[in-house]
Order: structure tokens, then C-alpha cells, then sequence
């Protein structure tokens, strides 16, 4: 099955949304090739939605370590949301993301990203003197 991908951006994050297919050997190099713009864009998140993502290989890990490796870098984030159970399995077999950066829905993902917009807000480093 040919993988399908969509990206948007909102704010300072952008979204790569798997939306079918499966992330192996035969189509890494296309998943690479289109997430790279938006792990080089400004944006600090990518999140990377999974929903429709049915198998992952061990080059479809090297491309999400890739693009973590990416955001981490500029020292932003690479978050999971939507993973399917078969892939999650794998994550988790590879130890493959910090589990803080697995997210089961968007909502979970999102309850995240305000508490941790909130914890910055609240910062004594965000007050000036």
C-alpha cells in the first residue's frame, strides 16, 4: 500500500498526518523526503499523527529516529499521536520514543501541549524584573 501523508502548520507547530499505508523500505525515502520541510521549518513541534499508519519496518524507525534527531537538534520536540496498536507494539519493543512523547489522541496531545504552555507562561524565567 503507497503511503499517504498530509502536513499543515497551526501556531509553532506543524502536523504530519500518516494517513494510510505503511513506513518501509520502499517508502521511507518518499516519507523522508516529504517531512523534510517541516522538520526544517521554524515550527518547535512536529507532531507526528499516526492514525492511518497499518506497519512499520526498521526504515520506517531510522525515519521517525531521523526526524526526531532533526527537531531535537534545533531543540524542539517530535511528538506521536494516533498510534495503532501493531505500531505501538513495535515502538515499544525497540524502546524506541520516550513515552512522554507518545500521545494515544489528539486530546491527550493537546491537554499536554497546555500544560506545558502553562508551565512556561508560569515560569520565573518568563518574568522580567
Amino acid at each position: 500500500m503507497a503511503l499517504s501523508v498530509t502536513i499543515s502548520d497551526r501556531d509553532s507547530t506543524t502536523k504530519v498526518a500518516v494517513v494510510g499505508g505503511k513506513l518501509d523500505t520502499t517508502t521511507s525515502p518518499q516519507f523522508d523526503d516529504e517531512i523534510s520541510a517541516a522538520l526544517t521549518s521554524g515550527n518547535v513541534v512536529t507532531v507526528l499523527d499516526l492514525v492511518g499508519l497499518t506497519y512499520i519496518s526498521s526504515a520506517g524507525l531510522r525515519s521517525v529516529f531521523k526526524a526526531r534527531k532533526a527537531m531535537e537538534s534545533k531543540g524542539g520536540s517530535l511528538l506521536l499521536v494516533n498510534v495503532q496498536p501493531q505500531v505501538q507494539k513495535v515502538f515499544e519493543i525497540v524502546k524506541a520514543m520516550p513515552v512522554q512523547q507518545v500521545f494515544r489522541s489528539v486530546d491527550e496531545l493537546d491537554q499536554y501541549l497546555d500544560y506545558m504552555q502553562k508551565k512556561e507562561q508560569d515560569s520565573p524565567k518568563g518574568t522580567e524584573a
